[in-house]
C-alpha cells in the first residue's frame, strides 16, 4: 500500500519543522562498516550516529569539567 499524498505531506512538514539535517562523507566502504557495527547493536545508521555524538559530546564535556 503506498502513502497518501496527505502522509507524504505531513512528514515533509514535520522533517522540514523538526530535523536538522548534517550530510556526513565517509570514504567507500566505511558506510557498510558502520552500519554493521549498528545491526550488531540493533540500531540504524542514524540512531547509532547520535548515540556516538551524545556520548563523545558528554565525554568531551565531563574532561573539562571533572567533577
Amino acid at each position: 500500500m503506498s502513502s497518501s499524498d496527505a502522509l507524504k505531506r505531513a512528514i515533509k512538514k514535520y522533517d522540514r519543522e523538526k530535523i536538522d539535517r548534517i550530510p556526513m562523507r565517509v570514504p567507500k566502504g566505511k558506510k557498510e562498516v558502520i552500519q554493521a557495527h549498528a545491526a550488531k547493536h540493533g540500531e540504524s545508521i542514524n540512531a547509532f550516529l547520535n548515540r556516538a555524538v551524545d556520548e563523545t559530546m558528554a565525554r568531551d564535556q565531563n574532561k573539562r569539567n571533572p567533577e
